[in-house]
């Protein structure tokens, strides 16, 4: 991917930057030289005439689905890539962090959209891509529905083992990532020089960080603590999700303070969010969160309705502070101070369900109950398809 500006320049969209390098240093000049980086592996994929019939085969297929294909040197070389283990893994701490999450399928449901889908949207430049691409703003059920179906393959037994679900999803995503890229680049309506490569190195590593620290810190407040040993074996997972996605090794956060330190350059260098990232957030609470827990709720439609709107931005309040959630449009009210009150008894409940039910049973219970309502949601928003390269005529299929 071309660039008319030096790579020791900051996309100049991007706010604080000098702050960024003086608190951060090694990692803050990473952050902001990683604006500029890709994934050359999987670009090199979607740039090659030649590797059509192979990466539809890889995308449909996995790895299985390359036996009778002939592989070009583009293919090969991401194959080995994602099929490699890392020095670093241990493969039975990604089976045991599938455990500990899907034992917190409701609450984990609830904080990935409430927190992790608009802690992205607190920044205009991250979701432009999605615009470009006609996927911001429209349709927030059916891609947050996208989004539970990759992590129901990638949170499972064997999900990530080379070839299994999640593995197989997490390498399509990066093709639709490449696919991306080079379809808003082509359209020519991309200020690399202000924004820096679309769906570049910063913006993936944060995605991991969504869907780790962002959701976990967000479940406490929902009465969830995991154990020092469950929160790293987590991480883990992110971090080998992280390498089969193309997150190159000095941004792949490996711990907790890794992720939190990604976070934190993310806020500090955005340039906040603009008014698509405002109607993704009503679009998102209204048209899709709160219609799903008003059918948890009872008495008349109109009032269950009215609860679950207000609980659900009271929730999007407490999980990302009033700073923020003035940013995006939040409406202040008093819903967020019931849900930091419910905290104590949220814990109690979830201690004497472990306690009584045994983890073994509810873990069981947590993957059936995945699968019931990914059904159920895909049933009522006539899903056909689980990724956007599925849908005909979409970026990336």
């Amino acid at each position: 991917m071309s660039t008319d500006v030096t790579p020791s320049a900051a996309p100049t969209a991007l706010r604080r930057t000098a702050e960024a390098l003086d608190r951060y240093r090694d990692t803050g000049r990473a952050w902001l030289d990683g604006m500029w980086h890709a994934d050359p592996l999987a670009d090199a994929v979607a740039a090659d005439r030649g590797a059509t019939r192979a990466t539809r085969a890889l995308m449909t297929d996995g790895a299985a689905g390359l036996d009778d294909v002939p592989l070009p040197d583009s293919v090969q070389a991401l194959l080995d890539h994602v099929s490699t283990d890392p020095s670093w893994l241990e493969r039975e701490r990604l089976d045991r962090s599938a455990n500990v999450l899907v034992r917190y399928s409701a609450q984990w449901g609830l904080v990935l959209g409430a927190a992790s889908l608009l802690a992205g949207a607190d920044n205009w430049v991250a979701a432009r891509p999605l615009l470009l691409t006609g996927r911001y703003g429209t349709q927030p059920a059916v891609r947050s529905i996208e989004v539970g179906e990759w992590l129901s393959r990638v949170v499972l037994p064997g999900g990530m083992a080379v070839d299994g679900p999640g593995w197989r999803h997490t390498v399509r995503v990066r093709l639709i990532h490449a696919h991306v890229r080079r379809h808003v680049v082509r359209g020519g309506e991309w200020d690399e020089a202000a924004w820096g490569v679309p769906v570049p190195q910063p913006y993936m590593a944060f995605t991991l960080a969504e869907f780790g620290h962002v959701s976990i810190a967000a479940m406490e407040h929902l009465g969830v603590v995991l154990r020092p040993d469950e929160l790293a074996d987590v991480y883990h997972l992110w971090r080998y999700v992280g390498h089969v996605i193309g997150v190159e090794a000095g941004l792949n956060p490996v711990d907790e303070a890794d992720q939190v330190r990604i976070e934190e350059l993310y806020r500090l260098t955005s340039p906040g969010p603009d008014q698509y990232s405002r109607d993704f957030c009503r679009a998102l609470t209204e048209d899709y969160l709160a219609p799903q827990l008003a059918t948890l709720l009872v008495g008349p439609e109109r009032l269950r309705q009215d609860v679950a709107r207000r609980a659900m931005y009271g929730m999007s309040r407490v999980f990302l502070g009033d700073e923020a959630a003035d940013a995006l449009g939040v409406p202040q009210g008093s819903a967020k101070h019931v849900v930091r009150a419910l905290r104590p008894g949220l814990r109690a409940l979830d201690v004497a369900r472990l306690g009584l039910l045994g983890r073994e049973r509810v873990t069981r219970s947590g993957y059936a109950h995945r699968e019931r309502e990914l059904t159920r949601l895909r049933a009522e928003h006539g899903m056909t398809h689980d990724l956007v390269d599925a849908v005909p005529g979409a970026v990336g299929g």
